[in-house]
């Protein structure tokens, strides 16, 4: 279980990831500007493990989905409910600071914060193209391992396609691989570098419950999970004979 506490929001000025800038161009003979993030490029990767007949996803806590979250909720009106005069000093006592650094005692409250299941995503296997001396393949082989705990040779790595992600702020490019894996291909629990500050949780998603799970609106996900389980329904699956639920 996720615990999210102590949060303070602060204006990020300097970032390795996003570099925000603001272009000015002409469109048609019509001045116009637009503001964007400079980021890098990235992959992901569709893995199915042959042995269990099972995708392999990843499940983490993203904190722009959190405050995406927060920002929903604490604009809609404030639920009618009686507190006990415990729970009322339970609250105070707990109250984080509020995104602008205000105390909790100048009008938030810890009840005003989502859960840190609001900010919980399940997402394909995927990482930040930032080693220009690696290929795409040797990148995404080094995510597979650190994330999911499973070597497989970059060579076994099949590319589905590529696409432009996020193209009203940071249009940066996502190729995407599918790879094979098995039970013997798994070396470790996977979870990502903690160095790194990746905290993440693997997870296994039947096949023949994937195309619920990717349509299933309760549960958070990326729109990469739900474009490579059709890819795979439409492309792999008749190998396996096996139904995906459709």
């Amino acid at each position: 279980m996720e615990e999210i506490n102590n949060i303070e929001v602060t204006p990020c000025t300097e970032s390795d990831y996003l570099k925000p800038l603001r272009v000015h161009y002409n469109q048609n003979g019509t001045k116009k500007s637009w503001d964007f993030m400079r980021t890098h490029d990235s992959v992901s990767v569709l893995i199915f493990n042959t042995s269990s007949h099972c995708f392999i996803l990843v499940k983490q806590f993203r904190p722009a989905v959190y405050m995406c979250e927060w920002e929903r909720t604490k604009t809609q009106p404030p639920k009618s409910a009686e507190k006990t005069e415990e729970g009322a000093s339970e609250s105070a006592a707990t109250a984080p600071e509020s995104p602008e650094g205000q105390s909790a005692s100048e009008g938030e409250s810890s009840s005003q914060w989502p859960p840190a299941s609001a900010g919980i995503t399940y997402e394909l296997c995927a990482g930040l193209v930032d080693k220009p001396d690696l290929s795409l393949e040797e990148i995404a082989r080094q995510e597979v391992l650190e994330e999911c705990g499973y070597d497989v040779p970059a060579s076994k790595l099949k590319r589905i396609t590529s696409y432009r992600s996020g193209v009203g702020v940071t249009g940066a490019k996502q190729t995407m691989f599918y790879a094979e894996v098995s039970d013997d291909n798994c070396v470790s629990a996977g979870g990502g570098e903690p160095k790194e500050g990746e905290l993440i949780e693997v997870v296994k998603v039947p096949l023949h419950e994937a195309m619920t799970f990717a349509y299933d609106e309760r549960i958070p996900k990326t729109m990469g999970v739900i474009f490579s389980f059709i890819w795979f329904h439409n492309n792999m699956s008749p190998k396996y004979k096996i139904s995906t639920n459709v």
